[in-house]
């Protein structure tokens, strides 16, 4: 017998990568030259989980997947009439910040009081799905932060695949050192699994599925709850581009701990 699932996924809207990124200092603290006439993405990575997610779900009947997102939420509609024709999923919409100098600990708590608002979740079915990085928020501790604040223990980071048996164990594939993975098996969820690139390509357009995400999400972002993110107590001294710069040496049979060195050294004189 098939085993259901309540899947959850996390996933920020950010600016198209493909965009000239300025950093600048408001009034308000950092943020991004335009920022919101910048057109807006799914995060890459939070996108390789929802459709993790929903191949996934689409595999055990009676399983159902969640995107949980935190943006402004005119950005947020622009964003999910495209999202929205990928695969199925229910919309939970929060409006607030989705900047990427944004506080990650004052967003999980917005993003987990949102998942325990969900009506009928079962944690004994769930698994809460996002990004191990992100394009806003490279350090991958918002999604750490969610699963401790709903008390789930069994998180997992890097994560290339994910198989589910009938009886509700299932197996992860999780990247470590050394271009290797590691395989853990979990007894039953809840579990948390922070997605590195999975297996899947993107999924095509399908118009069909795109009307019927639709009929739930306009309803999702109309009543979006304001969900502002404070930064209560973060501070930045400074924003600025990466420098540019390229130094290219040619050394045959050099070892690597001395390679390490050099750049250890090179790093230090920055």
């Amino acid at each position: 017998m098939s085993y259901p699932l309540q899947i959850v996924v996390c996933g920020s809207i950010v600016p198209d990568p493909l965009q000239t990124l300025e950093p600048v200092t408001g009034p308000n603290g950092p943020s991004l030259k335009n920022e919101m006439l910048l057109p807006a993405v799914l995060d890459p990575w939070a996108g390789h989980a929802l459709f993790e997610a929903a191949h996934l779900a689409g595999k055990r009947p009676g399983s159902k997947v969640w995107l949980v997102s935190l943006g402004p939420k005119a950005k947020l509609q622009q964003v999910m009439m495209t999202v929205a024709q990928k695969v199925p999923f229910e919309l939970v919409a929060l409006d607030g910040p989705a900047s990427g100098f944004s506080d990650s600990f004052e967003t999980a708590a917005a993003l987990a009081a949102a998942i325990e608002g969900i009506p009928g979740l079962d944690r004994a079915k769930l698994l809460l799905f996002g990004g191990w990085e992100s394009a806003s928020r490279g350090t991958g501790s918002t999604l750490q932060m969610v699963g401790e604040r709903l008390g789930i223990g069994e998180q997992f980071q890097g994560v290339d695949e994910i198989t589910v048996r009938d009886d509700g164990t299932f197996t992860v594939l999780e990247r470590i050192e050394g271009g290797r993975h590691q395989v853990s098996v979990c007894a039953a969820p809840p579990a948390v699994l922070g997605w590195a690139t999975g297996n899947l390509p993107e999924p095509k357009n399908n118009p069909q599925v795109g009307m019927a995400n639709m009929r739930t999400v306009m309803p999702a972002l109309q009543r979006a709850k304001a969900a502002p993110v404070a930064n209560t107590g973060l501070r930045f001294e400074s924003v600025s581009l990466p420098k540019q710069q390229r130094e290219t040496r040619i050394e045959k049979n050099m070892p690597v701990e001395e390679m390490a060195r050099e750049i250890v050294a090179w790093i230090g004189e920055e």
